[in-house]
């Protein structure tokens, strides 16, 4: 009887070779991942900083809360909420208001030239008044805003490192229309659920997002790149877990155009 054709083994690869085309391997992979990640959208740079002053006694103002938060998931959008204290007479006293707030957007309608303040009230970039729950009118502004003359045109970076707060503003770059600033810390709650019990809101639990919950003069900016360190207990509370720096033109009682702007997370 014949033998049986027994299956024949197969060549195997000399290791030398072998070795060299898994290494070939190995770069082409590595060549792909850099091509992936040259791909890679850059972080969005900050094109608006939008302050939104409202109240927990403010029955127009829950829509203009939620809107905030949605504002405030946009990383090129710096949204901050700033509670204010003029409307605690009317049954419920706002337990997020500062005074500092209200002085604040007091101090813009002055500065445009308005009649009075009102909630909720957004300021897009330190220069346009808009309702706060108005979308539209909020897109509409840091549009016509955006790339205005000097606004938000000043590079600003705020990291943490340990217990240290890094706060850097860059140049001017020679540009003749921007000479000079304040840097302003912002300790932020990036969301902080409040039942209200009386007043306009009786009965309803609204989520408030970015709550400035204490705000600190880091310096004055002469145009030229300059840092500064702010100790992180300058601005730590219960709930803090963020931090936004703004350099804005003009002083603290009339406040100007945003320069530029920054945001990081705490944690």
């Amino acid at each position: 009887m014949p033998e049986p054709d027994l299956p024949q083994p197969k060549p195997m690869m000399p290791r030398a070779l072998a070795s060299r085309l898994w290494r070939m391997v190995g770069m082409s992979v590595l060549a792909v991942s850099a091509i992936v990640a040259v791909a890679r959208p850059a972080a969005a740079e900050p094109r608006a900083v939008v302050e939104l002053f409202t109240s927990q006694g403010c029955s127009a103002c829950p829509p203009a809360d939620r809107l905030l938060g949605e504002l405030a998931a946009d990383p090129s959008i710096i949204a901050l909420s700033l509670p204010i204290d003029y409307w605690d007479y009317l049954g419920w006293k706002d337990t997020l208001a500062d005074a500092r707030f209200s002085a604040r957007q007091k101090a813009y309608s002055r500065v445009h030239g308005h009649r009075g303040v009102y909630t909720p009230q957004a300021i897009v970039n330190g220069t346009v008044n808009v309702l706060g729950s108005d979308r539209a009118a909020i897109e509409k502004a840091i549009s016509r805003t955006r790339g205005t003359g000097s606004l938000m045109s000043v590079p600003v970076t705020v990291t943490k490192s340990g217990r240290q707060i890094k706060v850097s503003v860059d140049d001017a770059e020679g540009r003749s229309d921007i000479k000079s600033g304040e840097v302003w810390i912002c300790a932020v709650s990036r969301q902080v659920p409040i039942t209200i019990a009386r007043g306009e809101n009786r009965g309803k639990q609204i989520t408030y997002h970015n709550v400035v919950r204490n705000v600190l003069k880091v310096g004055d900016w002469n145009g030229k790149a300059t840092s500064w360190n702010v100790p992180l207990e300058n601005i730590a509370r219960d709930g803090v877990d963020a931090t936004a720096v703004y350099l804005q033109d003009g002083t603290r009682d009339k406040p100007g155009p945003m320069l530029g702007a920054a945001f990081t997370s705490l944690n």
